[in-house]
């Protein structure tokens, strides 16, 4: 289990040692951003660091020799993507060699958002329009996050699926969890892409500044801070889970 407050011992002196949260994207992504964020507010003294890309990530793990700090390794676990597949499997066995490092479970950051419990409710007001006009995704979404979360990794064969992306053949569950994220979220402060985030997820309401007046989302009347947001995501996504087996969840 990982701790802020765990002390190792050096040259016969006690000495704190620093935990850092190591990742693929780099620091222009909308992953990089969401998880700097993330930590920030909920592990402030966890050190978010980008290594660029997979490959780089994985070199970087392998070319740790020191055991002083602690390394909790993101790479996505985009299970029907070949090459990631094979970069998983020689991150987990390089890891497994190396006991100051945690690698997290986790298919991508678009997954982790789309997953949310609160997801349409904070992205639309009750009587939104958009809940008709993206009822496709909608039921999608559900349809997906509820085969995963069932552990049923067929995906491409549900109707909901098929219905929203007829080309889903060509697309792998990263990709998918990324285009469904973005037709809920677009033409909203809380639209994701591959380059941005939208200023909902990682600023307390309402500090869009873009808003319009018509702009109304389904926090307009509960406001809350970028902090409780956070804890929000972390209590509502499979991110409490893999954080307890990383042994962070006592630093909340």
């Amino acid at each position: 289990m990982f701790s802020r407050y765990e002390i190792v011992l050096k040259a016969g002196e006690v000495m704190p040692f620093r935990t850092f949260l190591w990742i693929e994207d780099r620091k222009d992504k909308a992953a990089y951003i969401f998880w700097n964020n993330f930590m920030r507010q909920l592990y402030p003294d966890i050190t978010v660091e980008s290594k660029n890309n997979n490959s780089e990530l994985v070199k970087a793990v392998r070319s740790i020799d020191e055991i002083c700090n602690r390394y909790i390794v993101v790479l996505d676990n985009s299970f029907d993507n070949l090459q990631v597949i094979m970069e998983r499997h020689l991150l987990r066995q390089i890891a497994d060699r190396k006991k100051n490092v945690v690698l997290l479970d986790i298919i991508c950051f678009e997954y982790i958002l789309l997953e949310f419990q609160e997801l349409l409710s904070w992205i639309y007001a009750p009587n939104d329009e958009f809940l008709k006009k993206r009822a496709d995704a909608i039921a999608a979404r559900e349809m997906l996050v509820h085969s995963i979360s069932s552990g049923v990794l067929n995906y491409k064969e549900i109707k909901e699926i098929l219905k929203y992306d007829e080309h889903i053949d060509d697309h792998n569950i990263e990709q998918l969890a990324a285009k469904l994220l973005y037709s809920l979220t677009r033409n909203t402060g809380f639209e994701v892409s591959k380059g941005s985030i939208g200023d909902c997820w990682i600023k307390s309401c309402c500090e869009w500044g873009h808003r319009m007046n018509d702009d109304i989302c389904g926090l307009d009347y509960h406001r809350l801070t970028v902090y409780e947001k956070m804890k929000r995501i972390h209590e509502g996504t499979s991110l409490k889970k893999k954080f307890l087996a990383a042994g962070l969840e006592e630093a909340l």
